[in-house]
């Protein structure tokens, strides 16, 4: 390799051939499309000398705060902080949650680096309490610096960025558990069949999903997690969103149909990323994440915005810097056999539903609103049981005993704002489902077909509902934040026609025909294609209705 001092804490022998200098020696681009080209393509992947003047480069230009501690700083700190340790015996800072430094080919001397590395950035971001990504960022860096100073400044700069669209690595619990949160959100959408598969083996799916950064951070192979770098330093947070999504739709791919290898699917999906070369290369995994189709940078802040406010309604706080994985409650499913009753689904009907509304949702337990075989075959009771509530989760049983129903993303007051007449409302989180005598659900369509539409600039204020409490009275608070209709350009109303309730009917979907109509007396309904679902009919096309029932989101705290 053509610079030793590259390479002062990397073991050679252990080196992969794939990170040699076999490539490109200078980069010349400078405009950022080209640059993100160049990094999904692997431009500089095949170069060790080019690869560590890009990463030079690209954390030069990260934005910061005015004050950000340099390599001289680290040389006036390291020698009081290490003390007289070895550096092989120092203890890990709290913020790393006992994660593991990955060796990457480092030698006794790099691993030792890494471990006072992160003790110094401990001493100079006391704001920084849990971030178990940073010891694989770090051992990264320090290949490609000339010494321990110079890699302690770039970490410190990805800490340090300010600039709020450009979200690069979790510092906080609240931060990390709600990217958990909205990883989970984007695998019930973008990879159904895989959260399908997570529901049915797992007792906590969150757990699952808990797990995604290290599946990055940590199990990936050096040179897997170096190209996923590259194009993340360019492209910003989404990337890992994307690669954790390629990497459980190639677990899924592969482990189909057969029997996982342990009865726990959270080390199944580790042993699965550690060996991945043994399935998919680089460039394969990095093609594969750039082909789904993600929701736009923006409605991803909004949905991880709408995940830490329900955390912190739940208590759960950046203050909260003693909290571990290993020793926390993780949130579950939280639909209970011994209090659970419907006369429409059993228990784990209903646990299949909660597994597809968004996380920050299922963090709430079931909460019956109405029952018609309680409150009457009335939809003026439906709607006076349900206003004041949302979300809501509307259930149907025919008299042929057919099962459907939809998840509804706002109140049933928002009806009252269009003076008496038809109108539709609610957002993209929306969705139809049958249980009897198959199950399927259907998402709105933008979901699957993105080209239907392309989203428009949003306000710089971000409007938040509460979940699973009363709203307030300020109509704003009352929509959802995420996949609203007005935050996209579609090409006609027929693609947002979510819901609608009059005093004679209600309605559910729109555009070439309704996923469900109801009439007022809750005896009569009719089902058919829509273009806001692109459903099939959901159970019988014209139906006599046997039992209602409408289900709120109750936060057990509340109880």
């Amino acid at each position: 390799m053509d610079s030793p001092g590259y390479n002062c804490f990397v073991d050679r022998d252990k080196m992969d051939a794939t990170i040699q200098d076999l490539g490109p020696k200078e980069l010349s681009c400078t405009e950022l499309q080209e640059l993100k080209q160049l990094a999904r393509q692997g431009y500089w992947a095949r170069s060790y000398t080019l690869r560590g003047k890009v990463y030079q480069r690209l954390i030069r230009d990260i934005p910061c705060r005015t004050v950000t501690p340099d390599a001289s700083v680290y040389s006036d700190i390291v020698g009081k902080i290490v003390g007289k340790h070895s550096s092989g015996s120092l203890p890990l800072p709290e913020f790393v949650d006992n994660t593991q430094v990955p060796s990457y080919c480092l030698n006794t001397r790099g691993e030792g680096a890494v471990r006072k590395i992160l003790l110094c950035i401990a001493n100079q971001f006391p704001d920084v309490s849990f971030c178990p990504a940073l010891p694989a960022v770090v051992a990264l860096l320090l290949h490609y610096s000339i010494d321990e100073a110079e890699c302690f400044e770039k970490a410190c700069r990805i800490l340090a960025c300010n600039d709020p669209s450009k979200k690069l690595i979790d510092q906080s619990f609240l931060a990390f558990e709600s990217s958990c949160m909205t990883f989970g959100d984007l695998v019930n959408k973008y990879c159904q069949a895989a959260h399908k598969l997570m529901v049915a083996v797992s007792e906590d799916v969150l757990q699952v999903y808990a797990d995604w950064q290290r599946w990055l951070f940590g199990e990936l192979p050096l040179n897997y997690f170096a190209r996923v770098f590259d194009v993340f330093l360019v492209e910003g947070y989404k990337v890992l969103y994307r690669v954790a999504l390629a990497i459980l739709k190639f677990f899924h791919k592969v482990r189909a149909g057969q029997p996982l290898e342990s009865d726990n699917v959270k080390q199944d999906i580790r042993t699965f990323v550690k060996d991945i070369a043994k399935t998919v290369s680089p460039e394969k995994l990095l093609e594969k994440a750039f082909a789904i189709r993600l929701f736009s940078r923006k409605e991803i802040q909004l949905l991880q915005m709408a995940n830490e406010k329900a955390l912190k309604q739940k208590g759960i706080t950046v203050k909260q810097k003693s909290v571990s994985l290993s020793k926390r409650q993780f949130v579950h499913l939280a639909v209970h056999a011994e209090n659970f009753h419907s006369e429409i689904v059993g228990v784990k009907e209903m646990r299949d539903i909660w597994s597809w509304v968004p996380e920050r949702f299922a963090l709430c337990q079931p909460l019956l609103l109405f029952s018609s075989l309680q409150h009457g075959y009335s939809l003026t009771r439906f709607y006076f049981q349900c206003e004041g509530h949302e979300p809501t989760l509307l259930l149907i049983k025919t008299t042929q005993k057919e099962v459907c129903g939809a998840y509804l993303s706002t109140d049933w007051s928002e009806r009252n704002k269009f003076g008496g007449k038809l109108g539709f409302f609610g957002t993209g989180e929306c969705f139809v489902f049958r249980l009897q005598p198959e199950v399927q659900r259907y998402e709105w369509v933008v979901i699957k077909h993105p080209e239907l539409t392309k989203p428009v600039s949003l306000e710089s204020t971000t409007i938040l509902s509460s979940p699973c409490r009363s709203l307030s009275s300020d109509p704003a608070d009352r929509l959802s934040p995420f996949l609203a209709a007005r935050h996209f350009n579609l090409p006609s109303k027929t693609e947002s026609l979510f819901m609608a309730g009059g005093n004679d009917c209600l309605i559910i979907g729109g555009g070439g025909g309704q996923a469900l109509y109801i009439d007022g007396d809750l005896n009569r309904g009719r089902t058919g294609h829509c273009d806001t679902f692109n459903n099939q009919p959901l159970c019988s096309e014209n139906f006599l209705i046997a039992a209602v029932e409408a289900w709120g989101f109750q936060d057990p705290d509340t109880q």
